[in-house]
């Protein structure tokens, strides 16, 4: 089994609280609504939406399912595994995130992200597809944070 772990910094105006809430605890009401081209539905297909729970995220062309390993809502940190769907397969048995969003000195967030993935034997991700996968991350991140900016309510 090989192991490749990266992390990714993103900063953002808008204050943790409202990105946590927004891209992490409201995700499953929010992406489809931001994206309906991209993501049809998310649905919590077990437990509460807390640690142990398995969300399903349904794409146009397929879907993945991430269990939930920690939920802080007090320290905005977000670990899950994705276990099932696209991205996982015969070379990849899975992906795990640990997610941490902080106050920055001018009151938005510093979002850290550390990407651990978990190879079958030998095999090895491209460069250019792990540069694909971080700009999908960072896209929807955007996304997220330019709702909430246009959004001051939400």
């Amino acid at each position: 089994m090989g192991i490749l772990t990266y992390t990714d910094e993103h900063t953002s105006s808008v204050p943790p609280t409202r990105i946590f809430k927004a891209s992490i605890i409201d995700s499953h009401n929010l992406m489809a609504k931001l994206l309906p081209d991209a993501i049809k539905s998310i649905e919590i297909i077990k437990g509460d939406g807390g640690a142990g729970s398995i969300k399903q995220i349904n794409f146009a062309g397929g879907f993945v399912k991430h269990q939930i390993d920690e939920l802080d809502e007090n320290t905005f940190t977000y670990k899950y595994t994705l276990i099932e769907g696209n991205g996982i397969s015969d070379k990849v048995e899975k992906v795990c995130y640990d997610i941490k969003f902080e106050s920055s000195p001018d009151g938005g967030t510093i979002s850290k992200m550390i990407t651990t993935i978990y190879t079958q034997g030998d095999f090895e991700i491209k460069e250019d597809e792990l540069k694909a996968g971080k700009e999908k991350v960072l896209g929807l991140y955007k996304v997220v944070e330019a709702y909430l900016v246009k959004n001051p309510d939400a």
